[in-house]
This record gives structure tokens, C-alpha cells and sequence, in this order.
């Protein structure tokens, strides 16, 4: 891809998302106050998802990748119970029935954006408006479960901004992040996950984007650009 037509691909997604957060909040005011918030959220989080579709798309189109060869999904995955679990149950009665039933025994999982390249399940992303610490926890956990499927699987958070605290809202993939989220992912060894922050600036509650514009800049796409070609790239 020539840097004309990725310039062109990014500057549409910046005016896609200026158009949105511009009149999200116009819209959601016709609804009643209970719905103005989900509303807020629903049509934040879609942004999210749009923008973190794009982005992976000019990704594998930038080191030559082949429309036909890439699939984003969020259809559930099976995740099976564990053998290990059915072992431990000291009912005998309830194990041998898990036992003999364990095909029908499972947890359909899935996260915002599932990559799959030539029908290999290789980088699965979340996508949030935001994320605070609280969030974290779940993220976490979804990813731990879907590596036990996919171990080699790339996890990544995609999110517009940060209320995590540490540097992540300066940063958009944090140079320190933050002692409390570190410290929550040391228990999950088994997943590296990868966080992206689009705005700068911490989450300010009192001050939403749709109310105190943020810009969506350039760089920043560019550098979200990078980061999915650099992974994408071993799959060519």
C-alpha cells in the first residue's frame, strides 16, 4: 500500500469518528434519561470496534496481504471443561455424568474482533471506549480461557481512552502503564496483553469526548497501523 492510499484510509477514519462524537450526544438527548447513557456507551463502543476493523485491515493490506485471506469475527469459540476439574469432583455420580456427557460440556467465548488469516485463528482484540482496572480483571480472563485453545494466540485491549491511571492515556502503548494494572496482569502469565490507547489524556468523567472534544490524531493511527503489520506479517 502506498503511503497516499494510507493517508487516505486514516484521515477517513479520523472523519468518522469526528462525525460521530460530534453528534453523539444531539442524538442521545432525544432519548429518555435511563437510555442516554447506554446510548453513549452502545454508539462509543461501535466507534471503537469500526475504527479497530479498519485499522487491521490497512494493516494486512500495508505488507501485502490478500483481502481473500484475512476473516474478522466475533462468532462464539467452545471452550471445553477442563479434565482436570472433572478429575477433582468428589461426587462420583455427578463425574461419571460430566464424564459421559463431556461433549455437551462448554463455554462459548468470545471477544470484539477475532483475526483469523487463512482460517487460523491468530490475534483476537478487545475494543472499549474505555477501560478502568475493574475491566481489566474480565479482559484478562476471557484471554486466559481463549489461549487454552489458542496458545499461540496475540491478545491485544483497543480502547479510545484510559482511566487505568500510570501513562497509558500518554502514551499509546504505555512506556511504565500502571502499578495497579501490572499487578493484576502478573496473574495471568499465560497472556501478553497489548494495550492500545487512541486519545490522549486520562478518562475524565466530568468531561466526556463527546462533550469536551478529544481529536483523533494521525500519529497515532499510524502507529496502530504499525503495531498490527508488525504482528500480521509473520502470516503472510
Amino acid at each position: 500500500m502506498k503511503n497516499e492510499e494510507l493517508n487516505i484510509r486514516l484521515q477517513k477514519l479520523i472523519a468518522d469518528y469526528d462525525t460521530v462524537v460530534k453528534v453523539i450526544d444531539t442524538e442521545a438527548s432525544s432519548q429518555s434519561d435511563r437510555a442516554y447513557g447506554g446510548m453513549i456507551r452502545e454508539v462509543k463502543g461501535k466507534l471503537q470496534e469500526h475504527i479497530t476493523e479498519e485499522i487491521v485491515r490497512i494493516a494486512w493490506a500495508s505488507i501485502g496481504g490478500r483481502e481473500s485471506d484475512i476473516e474478522i469475527n466475533s462468532k462464539k469459540i467452545k471452550i471445553p471443561i477442563s479434565k482436570d476439574y472433572i478429575e477433582q469432583i468428589q461426587d462420583q455420580e455427578l463425574r461419571l455424568h460430566i464424564q459421559s456427557n463431556q461433549d455437551k460440556y462448554y463455554y462459548g467465548l468470545s471477544v470484539d474482533k477475532h483475526i483469523f488469516i487463512r482460517g487460523n485463528f491468530v490475534s483476537a482484540i478487545e475494543c472499549k471506549a474505555y477501560t478502568e482496572n475493574a475491566m481489566i480483571k474480565r479482559i484478562l480472563v476471557d484471554f486466559m480461557l481463549l489461549k487454552t485453545r489458542y496458545p499461540q494466540l496475540t491478545c491485544y485491549l483497543f480502547q479510545l481512552e484510559s482511566q487505568m491511571g500510570g501513562d497509558y492515556s500518554t502514551y499509546a502503548l504505555g512506556k511504565y502503564g500502571s502499578r495497579i494494572t501490572h499487578s493484576i496482569m502478573s496473574y495471568f502469565p499465560t497472556v501478553h496483553l497489548h494495550i492500545f490507547t487512541f486519545l490522549t489524556g486520562e478518562r475524565d468523567v466530568e468531561n466526556p469526548i463527546h462533550k469536551v472534544f478529544k481529536p483523533l490524531e494521525l500519529d497515532r493511527l499510524r502507529d496502530a497501523v504499525s503495531l498490527m503489520a508488525d504482528d500480521l506479517n509473520q502470516h503472510l
